[in-house]
This record gives C-alpha cells, sequence and structure tokens, in this order.
C-alpha cells in the first residue's frame, strides 16, 4: 500500500499510463479512507490545477473503484475532517404495544374465537372506554390492520391456542304454505332468519339439531338446541325463542326444509300474528345471514364432532343462560351501510359498524317503540353491563368446557 502513495502529479500519471491495462481495487474501506485521506493532503490539492486535479481524481478512481461523484464527495470530507469509516446503525422503531398487550389481544381472541379485526378492535374499545379496564388503554386505539400485524407474531401465537351447513329439502307438500318472498323490514327490527345446524350422525344414532335464528335489522341472535326436528320437540322451542326476542317478531324466514315449511308452524305463527315466508327458487342470499351465522358463531363453538341428540337438554339449558346472552351483548356484529356505485343502480355493502346486537337495537331511531310492552331498556342494561365483554366471554367458555366434559364423560362410559 505505502507504494500506492503517490503525491506528485508526474509520478501519478506515469503509473497510470504503465498500468493503464491492469485492473487493480483496494478491498477494504477502511484503507481506501486512508488512501484519499492521505492523498488530499500529500498532494494539496486544494492548491492543484484543473488538469492536476483530474490526474489525482484517475488514480483515486483506479485504486478504490469508486465512482467520481463517490470520489467528489469523499475528498470535501477529507477536507473538513470527517472522512472516516462510520458504523452502520439501523433505526428501530419505538415498540409501542408491549409483551403484556399482545397476551390480552391474544386472550381476547380466544374467548371470543378470532373475530374479524373490526369486531375484536369494538370489544377492545368497549373494554377500555365503557367498562373501564385501564389494561386494555393503548388496545382501544389499535388500528384493525395492525390487529393482523400482532397476530403474525410468535408471541401472540405462542399465547392463543386456536379453536376451531347442513342442506336441507324442501317437502313437495309444502308448496302452498308460506309466502316466497326475500325479508323486507325497513330499517324495523322483528324480521328473524332461522335455520337447523344439524351435529351429524354416528353409527345409525342422530345427532342434536341446532335451530339458529337471526334478526334481519339488530342482527339479535337466540341458539336452540332440539334432539328431533318433529312438532313434539321443535314447536316448543320455537315458541320459546319467539318469546325470548326483547322486541316484537312481525316475519319468520326459512329456507324450504319441511321442518320449518308445514302446517303445525304455519298455525302457530298464525295464532300470534307472525308473518311466515321462504326462500325463492335461484335466490341463495335470501337467507345468507343465518346461513353465515351457521358457520361463524354455531359451528366455531359447536364444532362438527358428532354430539347424541340426547344433549339437547343439557346444551339448550347452557345457550338460554351463557351463549346468548355473551351473543347479543358482549359478542360485535358487522353492520353494512350501502352506497349506489352505478347508474344502473347497483348497490355496494361497506361493513364499517362494528357494535353488539344490544348496542344496535339502543341506536336505531325511536328504538323504545320496538321493545315487548314488558321489557325496557333500563332493565336490559342491567344484563349487558353487568360484566365487561371478556368477563362474559370468559364465563361463556368456562360453562362450554363444563358442558363437552359432561359430554365426552357420558359417551365415554
Amino acid at each position: 500500500m505505502k507504494n500506492l502513495h503517490l503525491f506528485n502529479c508526474n509520478e501519478i500519471r506515469a503509473f497510470l499510463e504503465t498500468n493503464k491495462d491492469l485492473v487493480f481495487e483496494i478491498l477494504k474501506k477502511e484503507e481506501k479512507y486512508a488512501l484519499i485521506r492521505e492523498v488530499w493532503f500529500g498532494t494539496k490539492y486544494r492548491k492543484l490545477s484543473r488538469k492536476d486535479k483530474h490526474t489525482v481524481i484517475t488514480y483515486l478512481r483506479f485504486l478504490t473503484g469508486y465512482r467520481r461523484s463517490q470520489i467528489m464527495i469523499l475528498l470535501r470530507k477529507a477536507k473538513d475532517g470527517k472522512l472516516r469509516v462510520e458504523k452502520y446503525h439501523r433505526h428501530i422503531f419505538p415498540k409501542k404495544y408491549t409483551d403484556s398487550d399482545v397476551a390480552l389481544l391474544a386472550e381476547t381472541d380466544g374467548l371470543h374465537l378470532c373475530l374479524n379485526s373490526k369486531a375484536t378492535r369494538d370489544i377492545l374499545r368497549r373494554e377500555y372506554e365503557v367498562f373501564k379496564h385501564q389494561e386494555y388503554q393503548k388496545l382501544a386505539e389499535i388500528s384493525s390492520s395492525h390487529i393482523y400485524n400482532l397476530r403474525k407474531t410468535n408471541l401472540y401465537r405462542a399465547e392463543y391456542n386456536e379453536l376451531n351447513y347442513t342442506k336441507t329439502t324442501p317437502s313437495a307438500k309444502s308448496f302452498n304454505i308460506g309466502e316466497r318472498a326475500c325479508p323486507e323490514p325497513n330499517g324495523k327490527p322483528g324480521y328473524i332468519r332461522v335455520d337447523s345446524v344439524h351435529q351429524g350422525d354416528f353409527e345409525k344414532e342422530k345427532g342434536v339439531y341446532h335451530i339458529n335464528s337471526v334478526d334481519e335489522i339488530t342482527q339479535w341472535e337466540l341458539v336452540g338446541a332440539v334432539e328431533k326436528i318433529t312438532d313434539r320437540h321443535l314447536l316448543p322451542l320455537l315458541i320459546n325463542l319467539i318469546a325470548s326476542y326483547p322486541f316484537k317478531i312481525y316475519e319468520f324466514h326459512a329456507d324450504n326444509g319441511s321442518e320449518y315449511i308445514n302446517r303445525q308452524v304455519a298455525r302457530m305463527l298464525n295464532k300470534l300474528l307472525i308473518r311466515l315466508t321462504k326462500s325463492r327458487p335461484r335466490r341463495s342470499n335470501d337467507n345468507a345471514l343465518v346461513e353465515s351465522k351457521n358457520g361463524s358463531v354455531i359451528r366455531k363453538h359447536m364444532g362438527r364432532v358428532h354430539i347424541p341428540g340426547c344433549y339437547a337438554e343439557v346444551i339448550n339449558e347452557f345457550y338460554i343462560k351463557y351463549f346468548n346472552p355473551y351473543l347479543n351483548y358482549h359478542r360485535p356484529s358487522g353492520y353494512p351501510s350501502e352506497t349506489i356505485i352505478s347508474r344502473y343502480g347497483k348497490i355496494k355493502k361497506v361493513y364499517n359498524e362494528y357494535m353488539p346486537p344490544y348496542e344496535k337495537l339502543k341506536s336505531l331511531p325511536l328504538s323504545e317503540q320496538y321493545l315487548k310492552g314488558n321489557i325496557s331498556f333500563a332493565g336490559l342494561d342491567k344484563i349487558a353491563y353487568a360484566m365487561s365483554d371478556n368477563e362474559a366471554a370468559k364465563l361463556m367458555q368456562k360453562e362450554k368446557e363444563k358442558l363437552f366434559e359432561i359430554i365426552h364423560r357420558k359417551d365415554s362410559i
């Protein structure tokens, strides 16, 4: 290296002339900087003529492999005494959400079985703003997109244990029962959609049937269970479900399954002054709301493993005491806003509003007029705010574990 430190411009020209066919480059960055620094001071670069400066720059380019623009920048740094190799310091953004926040998110997702980010964000906000749990202060302001970022972290995956739609056939005798129509509530609660979810058969033993009913506007959801979908088992449950809604029921909509579209159900609804409608041919969206709830609620919580029909009574008790209150007072649902996106009247639905069905019911204009005569919001508030969303989910999960312990214990005998 010392032999290459030439400070006389004539010697530099002679060196370049004799070695112009060679390819030479110093590899270490420290040695390159040291060479540039020594050449700057050794040649007294500032006092050189324009021709000699060009010679020095060509010489440095030949030895270092740098471009001319890089050489000029480094020479200016040598002039100011700032030419040194600096260690790279990677910029790390400050960590806003701590490990305890990620653990709280994982706990919330475990309790509610990992809802979408907007619904989860609403739960976190309510935990802090409504139920005054201070540990949720940071998570209350989290964006829905960042929830997915936290769900990808190793800590979240370590904390969260991932937990985990039957076709009905129309009856030929039911063609004249019920009206083929799509529910049109026009912003008014009381238009419920109903469907059955079968828990499967095993060794010729029928599984339990879950009866799922959802209000079109508020998404108020009531679930029951029966051993068989015969009139003797189903009619009393339907009467109890209709009576359990806090608002008046005006319409009962089902698909074309014979368990609902029959004379007995029609007669019962007629006595209650409730209109019976059924899905239209080739209109799969007529009962889409309850079909989606079958997957996101029933299957997600009860699974797909066979449960004998004899457990319908204990399952129904769990639904009434713990599951239905959790769904309606503490589990957020998504509510769409509709915008017309073309001149032909095509409507686009955007789900930006998330809240529990009870909050949606209260937010309706003149909502008290829809309540049944013996029910008031003051009484419903006592149920809704008796515990937080996570506390209610924790109680529901605990009771669900007890339920499955009973089922598994009896099945193993």
